[in-house]
Parts: structure tokens; sequence; C-alpha cells
């Protein structure tokens, strides 16, 4: 069952990818106007899927208030490339430093697609791999204040999605967000999640 579910989302990865049209489903509404700049700051993450009995689960990550971008907020796995390094060598090396899964035992499903943020002016390149079993974690603790590992059926379950009313920048706002173990999971960890939602749907 296992590896006929990963064979499968294997095959939805090497399709045409949902793309933009996935992120903005998760987007703040009003959406404000930006231009991508040239010299944006390349990051990486990774979900990174393993099986605890017949279901597959993945990890996010609240990040702490010691680090210098998007303090408290509900992220994946992942950080800045250092020199030299391709998005995918970044993203299984993050995931070790934040929580000590070994990099040998990370098997890489392929990328999603890259995305904007204006407000940091990073571009992520997510990416999705996997794992035989559940890891035997060592959390850094200066960056990652908690850890936590939702189902992969409670991201396709539409109940999970939900839209709060908010002030952002002044402005009245709509923010879509994941209702995900008690935690309000949006911004750009909701757009990816929501692409890998709609490539899901395929494989499960």
């Amino acid at each position: 069952m296992k590896h006929r579910f990963l064979i499968k989302l294997t095959k939805k990865m090497n399709d045409k990818l949902p793309g933009r049209i996935s992120h903005e489903i998760m987007m703040v509404k009003p959406r404000y106007k930006y231009i991508e700049k040239k010299a944006s700051t390349p990051a990486a993450v990774l979900i990174l899927l393993y099986p605890i009995k017949d279901k597959w689960h993945f990890f996010l990550t609240k990040r702490t208030n010691n680090v210098e971008h998007h303090k408290g907020q509900i992220s994946l796995p992942g950080g800045m490339l250092e020199k030299g390094e391709s998005h995918k060598e970044a993203a299984i090396r993050e995931t070790f430093e934040e929580l000590g899964v070994q990099s040998r035992e990370i098997n890489i499903i392929g990328p999603l697609t890259p995305l904007y943020i204006p407000i940091s002016n990073f571009k992520i390149f997510p990416f999705v791999g996997w794992l035989r079993s559940a890891p035997k974690l060592n959390i850094q603790s200066k960056e990652v204040s908690k850890v936590f590992s939702p189902s992969i059926s409670s991201l396709t379950d539409p109940k999970t999605k939900k839209i709060k009313d908010s002030i952002l920048l002044g402005q009245k706002v709509k923010i879509p967000f994941f209702n995900l173990k008690n935690e309000v999971v949006w911004g750009a960890t909701s757009m990816i999640l929501s692409e890998f939602k709609k490539i899901l749907k395929g494989a499960v």
C-alpha cells in the first residue's frame, strides 16, 4: 500500500504541476500588487512524508522568536541556500539541521512550483520527499520551538481549510488558512501545501 501511494504520487508530480492557480487559493485577499525582484533570495523547503501504520504524515515546525524572518510562524523545514548549493541540497541540509533527520534517509520525489514572497523578497523552492519510517528527531531549539506532524488525510479534508477576517497593513483582509493539529497554517506555507493537496487528490 505504501509503495502504491509513492508510485502514484511520483507519477502525479511528473505531470504538469498545478502551479500558481493552487497558490492563489490560499492567498490573502485582496492581494497586493507586486513586481518580483530579480535579486530575490533563494530558499528551499521540504514536505517530508513518513508512514505511521497505514497513514502518511509530514512535518511542520513552529519557528522561535530568535529567527530573522517569520518569527513564531508555522513553516516547513527549510531555509536559505548556502554558497554552491542546489535547491534540493539546501532543503535536505536544512531538514537535517532543524529536525536531525539524516540526509541518507531522505528520498526526494521531486520539486513543486517555486513561490515568490514579496514581503521578505524570498523565492522558495519546495520539494517533496519521504522516509521509510518515523525518524528519531533532534530538534534545533534555537530555530524551532515545536514540531508537529499532520496526516496527509487531514490536509485533504475540506473541513481543514478555513478563512478568517483580519487587519493587515491597515487594511481589512480575508486570510485563508489550514487548521492542522489546532495550529493556524497560512501564508507561503499554506500556498505550498495547497499545491501539494491538489496533487494528492490524484494519488490517494
